[in-house]
């Protein structure tokens, strides 16, 4: 079994709901999600959700969380990881258009 360490990211994300970096996991991978920051890159402060996607469903990490003018919310990191299984993903959306970056670090098992 192989341990990469990836990044994924993502720029402009606006109201719709986007897996970051366009991440889904792959057969036979599990992923443990290590770290996930999202930053406002506008002058006005955004609302921003987190799903974990498992292909199907979007379950909500955050949910219309506030993050101000040049802030950051890291929902992922620290002491809490996410596994991530087949066909799962991390998705972030926002309160307004083209409104936040997101990066993503992973550890992948293949």
């Amino acid at each position: 079994m192989a341990n990469v360490f990836a990044r994924k990211l993502s720029t402009g994300v606006g109201t719709a709901l986007t897996a970051v970096g366009g991440y889904v996991v792959g057969s036979s991978t599990q992923t443990t999600v290590i770290g996930l920051t999202v930053s406002n890159t506008t002058a006005s402060t955004v609302d921003v959700d987190v799903t974990l996607n498992n292909g199907s469903t979007d379950f909500y990490l955050v949910k219309n969380a506030p993050v101000p003018v040049g802030g950051a919310l890291v929902p992922i990191g620290g002491n809490q990881k996410i596994v991530l299984v087949t066909g799962d993903s991390i998705k972030v959306n926002s309160s307004a258009a083209s409104s936040i970056d997101a990066v993503l670090s992973v550890l992948e098992i293949t």
